[in-house]
Protein backbone atom coordinates (compact mmCIF):
# COMPACT_ATOMS: atom_id res chain seq x y z
CA UNK A 1 0.00 0.00 0.00
CA UNK A 2 1.40 3.37 -1.30
CA UNK A 3 1.09 6.66 0.21
CA UNK A 4 -2.00 7.40 -2.17
CA UNK A 5 -3.59 6.57 1.13
CA UNK A 6 -4.29 8.83 3.76
CA UNK A 7 -5.22 8.49 7.32
CA UNK A 8 -7.09 12.16 8.32
CA UNK A 9 -7.13 12.47 12.19
CA UNK A 10 -4.25 10.13 12.46
CA UNK A 11 -3.45 10.45 16.28
CA UNK A 12 -7.29 9.43 17.10
CA UNK A 13 -7.64 6.60 19.12
CA UNK A 14 -8.66 3.69 16.30
CA UNK A 15 -6.54 5.88 14.07
CA UNK A 16 -3.17 5.26 15.79
CA UNK A 17 -4.18 1.31 16.08
CA UNK A 18 -4.32 1.13 12.22
CA UNK A 19 -1.05 3.15 11.69
CA UNK A 20 0.95 0.90 13.64
CA UNK A 21 -0.43 -2.28 11.90
CA UNK A 22 -0.18 -0.60 8.71
CA UNK A 23 3.52 0.06 9.27
CA UNK A 24 4.16 -3.41 10.61
CA UNK A 25 2.52 -4.53 7.00
CA UNK A 26 4.52 -2.39 5.18
CA UNK A 27 2.43 0.34 4.47
CA UNK A 28 2.61 3.51 4.32
CA UNK A 29 -0.03 5.95 4.67
CA UNK A 30 0.02 9.38 4.75
CA UNK A 31 -0.90 10.69 8.14
CA UNK A 32 -3.19 13.88 8.38
CA UNK A 33 -4.73 16.19 10.70
CA UNK A 34 -5.14 19.79 11.90
CA UNK A 35 -3.40 19.70 14.60
CA UNK A 36 0.59 19.50 14.06
CA UNK A 37 1.36 19.01 17.79
CA UNK A 38 -0.21 15.83 17.04
CA UNK A 39 0.28 14.61 14.05
CA UNK A 40 4.14 15.49 13.28
CA UNK A 41 5.35 13.67 16.14
CA UNK A 42 3.47 10.37 15.15
CA UNK A 43 4.83 10.91 11.46
CA UNK A 44 7.95 10.89 12.37
CA UNK A 45 7.92 8.12 14.60
CA UNK A 46 7.22 5.86 11.86
CA UNK A 47 8.49 7.84 9.55
CA UNK A 48 5.79 8.73 7.30
CA UNK A 49 4.49 11.88 5.24
CA UNK A 50 2.26 14.22 7.29
CA UNK A 51 -0.31 16.70 6.08
CA UNK A 52 -1.48 19.48 8.53
CA UNK A 53 -5.28 21.32 7.62
CA UNK A 54 -8.35 21.87 8.62
CA UNK A 55 -11.48 21.04 7.31
CA UNK A 56 -13.63 24.68 7.81
CA UNK A 57 -12.67 24.84 4.10
CA UNK A 58 -13.60 22.90 1.14
CA UNK A 59 -11.59 24.83 -1.35
CA UNK A 60 -8.57 24.48 1.09
CA UNK A 61 -8.62 20.79 1.50
CA UNK A 62 -9.03 19.54 -1.92
CA UNK A 63 -5.43 20.00 -2.57
CA UNK A 64 -4.39 18.19 -0.01
CA UNK A 65 -6.93 15.36 -1.73
CA UNK A 66 -5.24 15.61 -5.31
CA UNK A 67 -2.79 12.64 -5.52
CA UNK A 68 -4.59 10.37 -2.42
CA UNK A 69 -7.09 7.70 -3.81
CA UNK A 70 -8.47 6.66 -0.60
CA UNK A 71 -8.94 8.55 2.57
CA UNK A 72 -9.74 6.82 5.75
CA UNK A 73 -11.63 9.61 7.91
CA UNK A 74 -11.18 9.26 11.73
CA UNK A 75 -11.56 12.97 13.23
CA UNK A 76 -14.58 13.20 15.02
CA UNK A 77 -17.12 14.42 16.26
CA UNK A 78 -18.25 13.25 12.48
CA UNK A 79 -21.42 15.59 12.81
CA UNK A 80 -18.70 18.67 12.02
CA UNK A 81 -16.06 17.16 10.16
CA UNK A 82 -18.13 14.79 7.70
CA UNK A 83 -19.43 16.98 5.78
CA UNK A 84 -16.57 18.62 4.46
CA UNK A 85 -14.28 16.10 3.86
CA UNK A 86 -17.09 14.28 1.63
CA UNK A 87 -17.53 16.92 -0.57
CA UNK A 88 -13.89 17.61 -0.92
CA UNK A 89 -13.90 14.10 -1.75
CA UNK A 90 -16.10 13.99 -4.16
CA UNK A 91 -14.84 16.70 -5.94
CA UNK A 92 -11.38 15.13 -6.05
CA UNK A 93 -12.46 12.44 -7.27
CA UNK A 94 -10.96 10.20 -3.64
CA UNK A 95 -12.54 7.50 -1.98
CA UNK A 96 -13.86 8.41 1.34
CA UNK A 97 -14.47 6.19 4.13
CA UNK A 98 -15.16 6.73 8.21
CA UNK A 99 -15.75 4.71 11.66
CA UNK A 100 -18.82 7.14 12.49
CA UNK A 101 -21.52 5.32 14.18
CA UNK A 102 -23.70 8.17 13.90
CA UNK A 103 -26.98 8.12 12.15
CA UNK A 104 -26.65 11.56 10.95
CA UNK A 105 -23.39 11.23 9.03
CA UNK A 106 -24.85 7.93 7.31
CA UNK A 107 -27.95 9.71 5.74
CA UNK A 108 -25.56 12.53 4.99
CA UNK A 109 -23.68 10.24 2.89
CA UNK A 110 -27.05 8.40 1.06
CA UNK A 111 -27.83 12.31 0.23
CA UNK A 112 -24.60 12.31 -1.46
CA UNK A 113 -24.86 9.25 -3.97
CA UNK A 114 -25.89 11.13 -7.07
CA UNK A 115 -23.10 13.77 -6.52
CA UNK A 116 -20.64 10.76 -5.40
CA UNK A 117 -21.48 8.27 -8.82
CA UNK A 118 -20.98 10.90 -10.70
CA UNK A 119 -17.86 11.91 -9.95
CA UNK A 120 -16.67 8.37 -9.73
CA UNK A 121 -16.07 8.64 -6.04
CA UNK A 122 -16.66 5.83 -3.29
CA UNK A 123 -18.84 7.35 0.44
CA UNK A 124 -18.78 3.77 3.00
CA UNK A 125 -19.44 5.34 5.86
CA UNK A 126 -19.08 3.04 9.03
CA UNK A 127 -15.84 0.89 8.07
CA UNK A 128 -15.47 0.07 11.92
CA UNK A 129 -17.12 -2.07 14.23
CA UNK A 130 -19.49 0.93 13.68
CA UNK A 131 -21.64 -0.97 11.24
CA UNK A 132 -19.16 -4.22 9.80
CA UNK A 133 -20.40 -7.05 11.82
CA UNK A 134 -24.54 -5.96 11.99
CA UNK A 135 -24.57 -4.86 8.37
CA UNK A 136 -22.88 -8.29 7.33
CA UNK A 137 -25.40 -9.75 9.53
CA UNK A 138 -28.57 -7.82 7.88
CA UNK A 139 -27.00 -8.34 4.24
CA UNK A 140 -26.89 -11.91 5.12
CA UNK A 141 -30.09 -12.15 6.97
CA UNK A 142 -31.83 -10.28 4.05
CA UNK A 143 -30.49 -13.14 1.37
CA UNK A 144 -32.20 -15.86 3.39
CA UNK A 145 -35.25 -14.08 3.89
CA UNK A 146 -35.76 -11.62 1.16
CA UNK A 147 -39.90 -10.69 1.78
CA UNK A 148 -38.57 -10.01 5.28
CA UNK A 149 -40.57 -6.47 6.77
CA UNK A 150 -38.46 -6.66 10.17
CA UNK A 151 -34.86 -6.55 11.29
CA UNK A 152 -33.45 -6.48 14.63
CA UNK A 153 -29.84 -5.92 14.64
CA UNK A 154 -27.84 -6.26 18.36
CA UNK A 155 -24.33 -7.06 19.65
CA UNK A 156 -23.39 -7.38 23.60
CA UNK A 157 -19.72 -6.72 24.97
CA UNK A 158 -17.89 -5.61 27.77
CA UNK A 159 -15.70 -2.69 25.52
CA UNK A 160 -14.09 -0.26 27.64
CA UNK A 161 -14.58 3.06 25.43
CA UNK A 162 -12.26 5.37 23.64
CA UNK A 163 -11.86 9.34 23.87
CA UNK A 164 -13.79 9.85 20.74
CA UNK A 165 -16.47 7.06 21.26
CA UNK A 166 -17.80 8.56 24.58
CA UNK A 167 -17.77 11.70 23.10
CA UNK A 168 -20.17 10.65 20.12
CA UNK A 169 -22.45 8.51 23.21
CA UNK A 170 -22.45 12.40 25.08
CA UNK A 171 -23.88 13.69 21.69
CA UNK A 172 -26.27 10.92 20.82
CA UNK A 173 -28.23 10.67 24.27
CA UNK A 174 -29.47 14.58 23.54
CA UNK A 175 -30.94 12.98 20.40
CA UNK A 176 -32.83 10.27 21.77
CA UNK A 177 -33.44 6.63 21.42
CA UNK A 178 -34.51 6.04 18.30
CA UNK A 179 -36.23 2.72 15.70
CA UNK A 180 -37.29 2.85 11.70
CA UNK A 181 -40.64 1.98 11.77
CA UNK A 182 -42.17 1.82 8.27
CA UNK A 183 -39.68 3.29 6.42
CA UNK A 184 -39.51 6.44 9.03
CA UNK A 185 -37.39 7.31 11.87
CA UNK A 186 -38.87 7.87 14.99
CA UNK A 187 -38.03 9.12 18.27
CA UNK A 188 -39.19 6.28 21.01
CA UNK A 189 -38.58 5.85 24.78
CA UNK A 190 -35.54 3.78 26.35
CA UNK A 191 -38.04 0.76 27.09
CA UNK A 192 -39.27 0.11 23.41
CA UNK A 193 -39.47 -2.92 22.38
CA UNK A 194 -37.13 -4.24 24.91
CA UNK A 195 -37.22 -8.26 25.06
CA UNK A 196 -34.77 -11.23 26.27
CA UNK A 197 -32.06 -11.40 23.67
CA UNK A 198 -29.40 -14.33 23.44
CA UNK A 199 -26.47 -12.80 21.20
CA UNK A 200 -24.04 -15.93 21.74
CA UNK A 201 -23.63 -15.74 25.42
CA UNK A 202 -27.13 -16.75 26.65
CA UNK A 203 -30.09 -14.47 27.00
CA UNK A 204 -29.98 -11.21 28.18
CA UNK A 205 -32.56 -8.04 28.54
CA UNK A 206 -31.88 -5.69 26.13
CA UNK A 207 -32.92 -2.78 25.04
CA UNK A 208 -32.97 -0.34 22.02
CA UNK A 209 -29.98 2.36 21.33
CA UNK A 210 -29.63 4.77 18.37
CA UNK A 211 -27.28 2.81 15.88
CA UNK A 212 -26.00 3.46 12.67
CA UNK A 213 -27.68 0.60 11.33
CA UNK A 214 -31.39 1.96 11.36
CA UNK A 215 -29.65 4.09 8.10
CA UNK A 216 -27.62 1.81 6.78
CA UNK A 217 -29.67 -1.45 6.99
CA UNK A 218 -32.00 0.37 5.41
CA UNK A 219 -30.10 1.80 2.92
CA UNK A 220 -28.98 -2.03 2.27
CA UNK A 221 -32.07 -4.36 2.69
CA UNK A 222 -35.17 -1.69 2.07
CA UNK A 223 -36.49 -3.71 5.28
CA UNK A 224 -38.83 -0.78 6.54
CA UNK A 225 -39.20 -1.49 10.11
CA UNK A 226 -35.54 -1.49 12.06
CA UNK A 227 -34.50 -1.38 15.60
CA UNK A 228 -30.90 -2.46 16.92
CA UNK A 229 -30.25 -3.34 20.73
CA UNK A 230 -27.51 -3.57 23.40
CA UNK A 231 -27.51 -4.88 27.16
CA UNK A 232 -29.12 -2.70 29.04
CA UNK A 233 -31.31 -2.47 32.08
CA UNK A 234 -34.87 -1.48 30.78
CA UNK A 235 -37.50 -0.39 33.30
CA UNK A 236 -40.41 2.69 33.12
CA UNK A 237 -38.31 4.14 35.99
CA UNK A 238 -35.94 4.69 33.14
CA UNK A 239 -38.76 6.50 30.85
CA UNK A 240 -39.68 8.85 33.29
CA UNK A 241 -36.36 9.87 33.91
CA UNK A 242 -34.78 10.06 29.80
CA UNK A 243 -36.54 13.48 28.88
CA UNK A 244 -34.76 15.20 31.88
CA UNK A 245 -31.49 13.80 31.25
CA UNK A 246 -31.87 14.24 27.80
CA UNK A 247 -32.96 17.86 28.00
CA UNK A 248 -29.83 18.84 29.97
CA UNK A 249 -27.82 17.02 27.73
CA UNK A 250 -28.66 19.34 24.92
CA UNK A 251 -27.01 22.34 26.41
CA UNK A 252 -24.36 23.24 24.16
CA UNK A 253 -22.41 24.40 28.30
CA UNK A 254 -22.96 20.37 29.27
CA UNK A 255 -21.26 19.11 26.06
CA UNK A 256 -18.38 20.81 26.27
CA UNK A 257 -18.26 20.05 29.83
CA UNK A 258 -18.41 16.53 29.34
CA UNK A 259 -16.28 16.56 26.76
CA UNK A 260 -13.71 18.10 28.32
CA UNK A 261 -13.91 15.42 31.25
CA UNK A 262 -13.79 12.96 28.78
CA UNK A 263 -10.66 14.09 27.26
CA UNK A 264 -8.86 14.44 30.50
CA UNK A 265 -9.90 10.48 31.94
CA UNK A 266 -10.85 8.30 28.95
CA UNK A 267 -7.83 6.83 27.14
CA UNK A 268 -9.11 3.68 25.74
CA UNK A 269 -8.29 0.02 26.07
CA UNK A 270 -5.01 -1.59 26.14
CA UNK A 271 -3.86 -4.68 23.80
CA UNK A 272 -4.28 -6.37 26.57
CA UNK A 273 -8.08 -5.53 28.22
CA UNK A 274 -8.77 -5.67 24.16
CA UNK A 275 -7.53 -8.94 23.99
CA UNK A 276 -10.11 -10.57 26.50
CA UNK A 277 -12.88 -8.38 25.35
CA UNK A 278 -14.85 -10.13 22.34
CA UNK A 279 -18.23 -8.88 21.21
CA UNK A 280 -20.70 -10.93 20.35
CA UNK A 281 -23.13 -9.94 17.16
CA UNK A 282 -26.87 -11.20 16.54
CA UNK A 283 -29.62 -10.30 13.74
CA UNK A 284 -33.20 -11.38 13.27
CA UNK A 285 -35.95 -10.82 10.19
CA UNK A 286 -39.29 -11.81 10.01
CA UNK A 287 -41.52 -11.64 7.59
CA UNK A 288 -45.61 -10.78 7.62
CA UNK A 289 -46.52 -14.45 7.58
CA UNK A 290 -44.76 -15.04 10.89
CA UNK A 291 -41.25 -17.02 9.37
CA UNK A 292 -37.74 -15.65 10.87
CA UNK A 293 -34.20 -16.19 10.49
CA UNK A 294 -31.26 -15.32 13.14
CA UNK A 295 -27.96 -14.76 12.85
CA UNK A 296 -24.77 -14.95 15.12
CA UNK A 297 -21.44 -14.15 14.74
CA UNK A 298 -18.29 -13.47 17.59
CA UNK A 299 -15.64 -10.62 16.92
CA UNK A 300 -12.70 -9.45 18.46
CA UNK A 301 -12.81 -6.27 20.48
CA UNK A 302 -14.68 -3.50 19.05
CA UNK A 303 -11.52 -1.42 18.78
CA UNK A 304 -9.67 -4.19 16.89
CA UNK A 305 -11.99 -4.53 14.18
CA UNK A 306 -12.02 -1.12 13.70
CA UNK A 307 -8.09 -1.11 13.22
CA UNK A 308 -8.92 -4.17 10.67
CA UNK A 309 -11.31 -2.86 8.96
CA UNK A 310 -9.81 0.63 8.27
CA UNK A 311 -7.00 -1.53 6.73
CA UNK A 312 -9.26 -3.31 4.56
CA UNK A 313 -11.08 -0.97 3.19
CA UNK A 314 -8.39 1.35 2.29
CA UNK A 315 -6.42 -1.70 0.67
CA UNK A 316 -9.92 -2.55 -0.96
CA UNK A 317 -10.53 0.87 -2.49
CA UNK A 318 -6.92 1.12 -3.59
CA UNK A 319 -7.81 -1.78 -5.97
CA UNK A 320 -10.98 -0.51 -6.70
CA UNK A 321 -12.40 -0.29 -10.08
CA UNK A 322 -16.70 -0.20 -9.77
CA UNK A 323 -18.94 2.50 -9.77
CA UNK A 324 -18.96 5.17 -7.37
CA UNK A 325 -21.73 6.21 -4.97
CA UNK A 326 -23.04 5.78 -1.51
CA UNK A 327 -22.31 2.09 -0.20
CA UNK A 328 -22.91 0.16 3.33
CA UNK A 329 -19.53 -1.96 3.94
CA UNK A 330 -21.67 -5.01 3.04
CA UNK A 331 -22.76 -3.52 -0.02
CA UNK A 332 -19.42 -2.33 -1.00
CA UNK A 333 -17.37 -5.34 -0.41
CA UNK A 334 -19.64 -8.56 0.41
CA UNK A 335 -21.87 -9.94 3.10
CA UNK A 336 -19.08 -12.21 3.97
CA UNK A 337 -16.81 -9.18 4.88
CA UNK A 338 -16.97 -9.25 8.55
CA UNK A 339 -15.40 -13.30 8.11
CA UNK A 340 -12.60 -11.71 6.52
CA UNK A 341 -11.08 -9.49 8.94
CA UNK A 342 -8.90 -11.22 11.51
CA UNK A 343 -9.89 -13.06 14.75
CA UNK A 344 -13.69 -13.33 13.30
CA UNK A 345 -15.67 -16.29 13.45
CA UNK A 346 -18.13 -17.21 10.57
CA UNK A 347 -21.74 -15.97 9.82
CA UNK A 348 -24.28 -18.40 11.67
CA UNK A 349 -27.52 -18.82 9.99
CA UNK A 350 -30.42 -20.43 11.63
CA UNK A 351 -34.15 -20.35 11.97
CA UNK A 352 -35.09 -19.33 15.52
CA UNK A 353 -38.55 -20.55 16.04
CA UNK A 354 -38.43 -18.36 19.68
CA UNK A 355 -38.58 -15.05 17.56
CA UNK A 356 -42.88 -15.18 17.42
CA UNK A 357 -42.91 -15.64 21.00
CA UNK A 358 -39.91 -12.99 21.51
CA UNK A 359 -42.37 -10.66 19.77
CA UNK A 360 -44.86 -11.66 21.63
CA UNK A 361 -43.75 -11.46 24.97
CA UNK A 362 -42.90 -7.69 23.79
CA UNK A 363 -46.49 -6.91 22.68
CA UNK A 364 -47.47 -8.01 26.07
CA UNK A 365 -45.21 -5.44 28.05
Amino acid sequence: MTSNWMIYGANGFSAQLAVEKAVTQGRRPILAGRNAAAIEPLAQAYGLESRIFSLMDVDHVIPHLEDVKVVSHCAGPYSATAEPMMKACIRSGTHYTDITGEIDVFLLAQSLNKEAAASGTVLCSGVGFDVIPTDCVAAKLKEALPDATELDLGFQGDASLSPGTAKTMVEAISQGMKVRKDGQLINVLPSHASRSIDFGKGPVQAGVIPWGDLATAYWQTGIPNISVYTRRSVGRATDLLFPVIQAVMKSATVQRMAKKRIMRRVTGPDEASRANRPMYVWGEARNAKGDSVCCRVKTPNAYTVTMDGILHSAEFLLDYEGAGGCYTPAQLMGAELVERLPGVGQLHLSSDMNARYAKQEEASV
